[in-house]
């Protein structure tokens, strides 16, 4: 009889299942097998913080797989992630198992691996250990506190100010951080300065550029120049004067490699370099750590990509330091290995930090098994890994004082050149403020040789307008290196956060940076005036400290909670009697700047420009904030606030409700159309004398801008369904498309939709194989029918698992497994209980209407028709049976802590 080992993903599982062989079964727990039920009284601080856990129906498949392998094993292996997250969903499995009597004279155990290598794999499970109860209570602690955030702060947003969607413990804290560099932009005035630069020429004829320092025998700050005149009076000091060179400096510079990637550099970098989102990247990551199949083989090529540590194994850099030397030679290598630590606040340090699984694996030797996202990223950790080992790069750096005869000017002359290379032969780090610019550029200027006292020839004289910029908003980059600095949130946590204030409509990306919606200053504003305590980052930094020590078995969770929600509770008890009036008049103060600009002209910009004597201010109505006038009712001038993204900008960017983007390579017109449900792209024009041809269309999936849509990307859409690849297992064609419900992927008659996120354009086959893998496990061939030969399947439907067979569908009993069902059961109840499909197309309409079974009517190939009015007989009928599953629910039992409840399953039969 085979172990079992439990892991969190199916690509994970299948990788491991091929270095432990035939002795294991190793399954996947897609992820927590349960949760806090999103409802109020799921943490409950009156009674010691207990807490509900349920399990969702995916859950309850993935515990029944289990248990069936469990039967006669004798281990149980958790080898989740290696991470506080992994730790509570081994936990969570566990738990659940124990509580269904599952686990009788089975040894659980838990085991973790830095990387999915044979030989990691291998060692870790003859290491095992226990579960660290310490992380798994610095989890429930982190669940807890977001959960009670969440849902009490959430439903005073809702009450007090209309129009708002959530507040979290994280997610506030950076939204603030977004909002207050907009107002820091806002309240910036520039200010104007100028600079005066020459060109010399050196007595042997090399010509060079210095900059004015000094002047009169002072030296110049930044807006000494201030104006033109006194530029310009500059300028013609230094025409006049004769110049020399009065000294020159010269000396070595090193720098130092980065240190390999956390999973805050990575995102960070790979929004630079790549420009790749921090959810993108992560999710690539992902694939790189579970595995790629190389020639037959599947791989792990990076290390587990959650981390704040920047170490690496001894083997690792041995390795890593003996590449550097037969790839690049021996003065690349160090005379030491460089051994790293993190200066990053609250650092766990629990684990490596991202590296390459085997250095001999090159981007190159590789780059044919992979898609182009992964390629990128995948050399991106690569080089950063092997440059953190490579000797420093030397630099010479000159600096040329200039002064004329008199001493009233004085100019500077700088540059250097790369004496070493070093590690920049492989790598340098980019930039926020110049995404892909490389460092090795600004490295390379050069002076021409010269000595003190040289006479200098004098050229052009140039002065300089310039004007001050204001701090540049927040990029994934900069706020994920901002999060980090100040010590909120954690590795797993970065990607989440920035997305849900996406999805929010609390802020939105523009040119690659996040810009505040009005929605999220007016949800920032309301908690930094009443809750101004929960959204600070010190506080917030704080509370991670002490999750930390939770971690690390320094404080009981328990009193971290109780310490924390006996304040927060006493704030928000506060607010209960808070009026909305006080709300207004908060957030109009405090938004005033951003509402009501100064006028160019300055007039007063509160008066109304309709009636030209109320004054304009914040209301707030049924669906949100809004300006409006005093002189209401007299005076109904208002203005939007929240507008929705998918409005704004697409009347201005459609004339005539259409916009050509190009021809395609058939020579028709590409456009951009709105219709009745959005916005498409077409191709071509429908023929007057064939009104049965219409033109090619396809809709414009989210994520993708109406306004900023390409003619390559519309062609893209418009050729779908493209084919993604082949399958590893089952050889058949997997296609990529669109459809009613959005993206999906597509493996013969099995269809799995793709996330928001997932470019549909590019989406790879590693990706449509693990989306096609959650989309099989709802979806069961038992064997051909005996009669004529076609599929019996067992589908997962809204009202259960239910049997198909060709257009005939039955229940399967309640209580039954859809794994557990046979053929002679398959059979049997479809020549008993088998009732067909409803017929597609216009002839259904046709038809008298009637009672569909569950199963049928839960068929997501069966389309989806308005259903006729019901009859009081059928509706009192539904009402009864409503009623009988309601009272043959079952009832569960949940130990969390010190408390036991006892919960009714949900009647989902009821609808």
């Amino acid at each position: 009889m085979t172990d079992v080992v439990v892991v969190e993903s199916p690509a994970k599982a299948k990788t491991i299942n091929k270095y432990l062989g035939d002795g294991f079964t190793v399954l996947a727990s897609f992820g927590h097998v349960r949760d806090l039920p999103p409802k109020d009284g799921s943490v409950r601080p009156d009674e010691n913080f207990a807490m509900d856990w349920e399990s969702d129906e995916r859950g309850n498949r993935q515990i029944t797989a289990i248990a069936k392998a469990l039967r006669g094993a004798r281990h149980l292996y958790l080898a989740t992630d290696p991470d506080r997250e992994g730790e509570a969903i081994s936990w969570h499995v566990r738990a659940v198992l124990e509580e269904r009597n599952l686990l009788k004279g089975v040894d659980v155990q838990r085991v973790t691996f830095n990387e999915i290598t044979k030989t990691a794999i291998r060692a870790a499970m003859a290491q095992p250990r226990d579960l660290d109860q310490p992380l798994i209570e610095a989890y429930m602690a982190r669940r807890a506190l977001d959960y009670l955030v969440g849902f009490t702060l959430s439903p005073v947003l809702w009450r007090k100010l209309p129009g708002s969607r959530s507040a979290g413990r994280v997610q506030s804290v950076s939204l603030r951080l977004i909002c207050e560099r907009e107002a820091e932009i806002e309240a910036f005035r520039s200010r104007e300065y100028w600079t005066v630069a020459a060109q010399f020429t050196t007595p042997g004829g090399a010509p060079f550029t210095a900059r004015l320092t000094h002047l009169a025998g002072r030296k110049l700050d930044q807006f000494d120049l201030h104006d033109e005149a006194g530029a310009m009076a500059a300028k013609a000091a230094v025409e006049a004067g004769r110049f020399a060179v009065r000294s020159v400096e010269r000396r070595k510079v090193r720098r130092n490699p980065p240190p390999p990637f956390t999973t805050s550099t990575l995102q960070q970098e790979a929004s630079r370099k790549l420009g790749m989102g921090a959810q993108a990247t992560m999710r690539t990551a992902q694939q790189l750590y579970e595995g790629i199949d190389l020639g037959g083989e599947t791989v792990g090529l990076i290390t587990y990509m959650r981390t704040d540590g920047v170490q690496m194994a001894g083997e690792a850099i041995a390795a890593i330091r003996t590449h550097i030397g037969e790839s690049f030679g021996a003065p690349y290598v160090p005379d030491k290995a460089r051994i790293y630590s993190t200066k990053a606040k609250n650092a766990q340090e629990a684990h490596e930090a991202i590296r390459p699984t085997e250095i001999t694996r090159t981007p190159a030797s590789v780059a044919r098994h992979l898609t182009d996202d992964q390629r990128r990223l995948y050399e991106l950790v690569w080089k950063r890994s092997v440059a953190s080992q490579m000797q420093s790069a030397e630099l010479d750096q000159v600096i040329v004082e200039i002064a004329d005869d008199a001493g009233a000017a004085g100019l500077r002359a700088t540059g250097s050149m790369i004496a070493f290379d070093g590690f920049l032969k492989l790598y340098s780090e980019g930039r926020d403020d110049a995404g892909q610019k490389d460092e090795q550029d600004d490295d390379s200027r050069m002076l021409p040789p010269m000595r003190e006292r040289d006479p200098l020839k004098t050229g052009d004289v140039a002065a300089e307008q310039h004007f001050t910029q204001p701090p540049p908003r927040y990029s994934e980059a900069s706020l994920v290196k901002k999060m980090e600095e100040i010590g909120i949130g954690r590795p797993s946590t970065y990607a989440s956060i920035l997305s849900v204030l996406r999805d929010r409509n609390y802020v939105r990306l523009d040119a690659r940076r996040f810009v505040p919606e009005d929605r999220g200053r007016l949800v920032t504003a309301f908690l930094t005036s009443f809750f101004e305590r929960y959204v600070d980052t010190q506080f917030t930094a704080g509370l991670e400290e002490q999750l930390d020590d939770i971690s690390g078995g320094r404080a009981d969770w328990r009193d971290v909670m109780s310490a924390f929600w006996q304040d927060f509770s006493r704030a928000v008890d506060q607010t209960k009697d808070l009026k909305i009036s006080d709300v207004i008049n908060a957030l109009d103060a405090d938004l005033a700047p951003h509402f009501f600009p100064a006028r160019p002209d300055g007039g007063d910009p509160r008066v109304c420009t309709a009636c030209g004597t109320g004054r304009l201010g914040l209301k707030l109505g049924r669906y949100g904030a809004f300006i409006g006038c005093s002189n209401y009712p007299t005076c109904q001038f208002t203005r939007r606030l929240v507008v929705d993204p998918k409005e704004e900008g697409e009347a201005d960017t459609l004339k005539d409700g259409m916009r050509v983007l190009g021809q395609s390579p058939a020579g028709e017109d590409v456009t951009v159309r709105r219709g009745p449900w959005g916005l498409y792209v077409q191709q071509g024009e429908p023929d007057p004398e064939d009104k049965k041809a219409k033109p090619r269309r396809a809709t414009i999936p989210r994520g993708i801008e109406g306004d900023k849509i390409t003619l390559d990307q519309a062609l893209g859409l418009l050729s779908l369904p493209r084919l993604v690849g082949t399958h590893p297992d089952t050889g058949e064609q997997i296609e990529a498309g669109l459809g009613r419900f959005g993206p999906y992927v597509k493996m013969g008659a099995v269809y799995g939709s793709l996330d928001k996120d997932d470019d549909i354009l590019t989406v790879g086959l590693n990706r449509a194989v693990d989306v096609l893998a959650r989309k099989l496990a709802s979806v069961r061939t038992i064997a051909p029918h005996p009669k004529d030969g076609e599929p019996v399947i067992v589908r997962k439907g809204r009202f259960g698992p239910y049997i198909q067979h060709g257009q005939m569908v039955a229940n399967v009993p309640r209580g039954e497994a859809m794994e557990d069902v046979t053929l002679e059961q398959a059979v049997a109840l479809l020549a008993e209980k088998g009732k067909p499909l409803k017929p597609k197309g216009k002839a259904a309409a046709k038809k008298t209407p009637t009672r569909r079974t569950k199963a049928a009517a839960a068929d997501a190939d069966a389309p989806k028709k308005a259903a006729a009015p019901r009859k009081a007989a059928p509706k009192k009928a539904a009402t009864t049976k409503t009623k009988a599953a309601a009272k043959a629910a079952t009832k569960t039992t949940t130990k969390t802590g010190t408390t036991t409840r006892t919960r009714r399953a949900a009647a989902s039969e009821a609808g």
